[in-house]
């Protein structure tokens, strides 16, 4: 564990800083990320030793509370942020509360905005899906040397930028090796091989907990079959509460409790002989 100051001042202690995750690139030491949404995966993550989480900027302050020792990148969507100047706002509210690093898939001008604050920041290469329709679908990057040249040149204008590492998604093998050698950028793999430093998948995938699962997915269990379990099982309690009310057999006398023994032929006499004060 590293002693550190969160970007807002707070005092705080972490499994990795940048650094080590640049020495662990160095030494060839594999890492593994993965997305969390809620308090729960968080803190399930922080317990089962895995190395990063991602996750919504929105989500910070849950997030730590269920992982506060685990490096944390807050990331940004492609749309939740119009200008440079919105997603600095952003980006040092999220780092004020605990994130140790921004991701944005913006382009190099936002990239530049933030790390002249300071701010780590995470870059996107390779298939961008959101600007998919840019290199006709989604496909996998880098198939060709050609290709591949563009994508290293790509790193490469990443790097000056400043960022410190790189989100690579769906880049072919033998590609993401050969750049991992030539670039100071930490690379996170997602569809792109074991070439990168880090691998990162999503939870759903993992948990098989996602109906048509992308190529790059390997599930290691089968939440979708429990949770279309526990939908039927709903539907189920819900269907016999609705037919049993509609028929009046419930609430039924093993789910009430009677009046003791006499008042109820006590109340009824009292009630047939109630009048109104000011009747």
């Amino acid at each position: 564990m590293k002693n550190v100051y969160t970007y807002g001042g707070q005092p705080a202690r972490r499994n990795l800083t940048v650094s080590c995750i640049q020495a662990n690139k160095a030494a060839g030491v594999k890492m593994t990320q993965v997305d969390a949404q809620t308090e729960e995966e968080a803190a399930t993550l922080e317990a089962l030793g895995i190395d990063l989480i991602t996750i919504a900027d929105v989500d910070i302050e849950a997030i730590r509370r269920g992982a506060p020792n685990t490096f944390v990148t807050g990331s940004q969507t492609m749309v939740q942020y119009a200008t440079e100047d919105e997603a600095l706002r952003a980006a040092i509210r999220v780092a004020e509360r605990g994130a140790d690093a921004i991701y944005t898939p913006r382009g190099l001008k936002t990239v530049e905005r933030l790390t002249a604050e300071g701010l780590c920041v995470q870059g996107h290469l390779g298939l961008v899906p959101r600007l998919s329709t840019r290199v006709g679908g989604l496909r996998t990057i880098g198939k060709t040397a050609e290709e591949a040249m563009r994508l290293f040149q790509d790193f490469k204008r990443l790097e000056d930028a400043g960022a410190y590492a790189a989100e690579v998604e769906c880049v072919a093998v033998e590609a993401l090796q050969e750049i991992n050698k030539r670039t100071s950028l930490v690379t996170h793999s997602i569809g792109a091989g074991s070439g990168g430093d880090i691998i990162f998948s999503f939870m759903m995938d993992i948990c098989g907990d996602v109906e048509n699962p992308p190529r790059h997915a390997k599930a290691w269990a089968d939440m979708l079959s429990v949770r279309k379990a526990l939908a039927a099982e709903r539907e189920k309690g819900l269907t016999g509460f609705r037919d049993e009310v509609k028929a009046g057999t419930f609430p039924d006398a093993a789910h009430t409790v009677a009046m003791s023994g006499g008042e109820h032929e006590k109340l009824r006499e009292a009630l047939d002989k109630w009048t109104p004060v000011h009747a």
